[in-house]
């Protein structure tokens, strides 16, 4: 298999009609780490809204959870992409995604940014920062921002942008008009950038954070009242991801796919897991059943065993 093989792939689809395999083929063939920071990237900046960041503090998910919430979200995410909207798993996925954002009282236009971040940062990484071994074309783009209009709709996200233009012109004037700092955003995001380090051998990981760090633009350090990287560490971390891409660029294409639920970073369902059975369930049983307890080392945190109703105290109870 030769290197442009899969972008002869995509470019033989229908970016309407073949968006969700040609969004498969980009995040699990193509760009597959390159989509994992993107989105990451994505989720993190929703953090400086405040409405954002203090709903999500409130809850104590991403702070005290942060592993069990990275997993849940990276999974749910997967199955959609991997599975499709058509009844079976990937259906599942969507309603749990939806029972999840349901129970709390979010404006539809948080909802419209959050799509936006998906829509936005993986052709801001991969084209703008050339950040990716090569760059999203149109055709890709056009397809890539159908699957995530399509998600959207599922979501019953009203007032959907039509084009990746549209998308694009909502994050900026969103941002520009939102973005500031509260406590519970500050706090999710410390919480994360934690985790996101721990990824590391400890020796690396204060290097880690300093190169996580650079990556954030002027508006995310300002809205979390961080200290701005310095334009060396910044150009260094630009320089880093540019020779990785360029070494990227020469080696095989991945001829499996690589997808998140096969990511050695998801650590919390050792014995797999059912989309319906994770997340959280902030207005009923808050235990989903049927897996292998296993502890979560930063926090000492329990999932359920098969047929195990955890002890009242050890219970969540957000």
């Amino acid at each position: 298999m030769r290197r442009f093989d899969w972008y002869r792939e995509i470019h033989r689809l229908d970016p309407d009609r073949d968006r969700l395999r040609i969004t498969q083929i980009l995040s699990t063939h193509e760009f597959p780490w390159d989509m994992e920071q993107a989105l990451g990237l994505a989720l993190y900046r929703t953090y400086a809204v405040p409405s954002v960041g203090e709903l999500l503090w409130h809850t104590g998910e991403f702070t005290e959870r942060t592993q069990r919430r990275y997993d849940d979200t990276a999974l749910i995410l997967n199955d959609i992409m991997e599975h499709g909207f058509e009844p079976g798993r990937g259906r599942d996925a969507v309603r749990r995604l939806n029972q999840m954002h349901h129970s709390y009282d979010i404006p539809n236009d948080d909802y419209l940014y959050v799509l936006s971040t998906f829509v936005v940062m993986p052709p801001r990484w991969l084209n703008e920062w050339g950040f990716g071994w090569r760059r999203m074309t149109e055709h890709e783009i056009t397809a890539h921002t159908n699957y995530y209009r399509t998600l959207g709709t599922h979501m019953a996200i009203r007032d959907i942008p039509q084009t990746f233009e549209e998308f694009h012109e909502l994050f900026d004037d969103y941002e520009r008009e939102y973005f500031g700092y509260s406590e519970g955003g500050r706090r999710v995001s410390d919480a994360t950038l934690d985790h996101m380090v721990s990824f590391y051998p400890r020796w690396q990981r204060p290097m880690m954070r300093r190169f996580t760090m650079a990556l954030l633009d002027d508006r995310l350090t300002t809205a979390f009242d961080y200290d701005r990287p310095s334009r060396l560490v910044r150009g260094a971390a630009s320089l880093a991801l540019r020779a990785r891409a360029t070494v990227v660029r020469f080696t095989s294409p991945r001829r499996e796919p690589q997808w998140a639920r096969n990511s050695p970073n998801i650590r919390s369902y050792p014995d797999g897991y059912q989309p319906e059975r994770i997340g959280t369930f902030p207005k009923g049983c808050p235990v989903p059943h049927g897996m292998r307890t296993v502890e979560i080392p930063e926090t000492g945190a329990r999932v359920p065993a098969e047929g195990e109703a955890l002890p009242p105290e050890s219970r969540e109870t957000s």
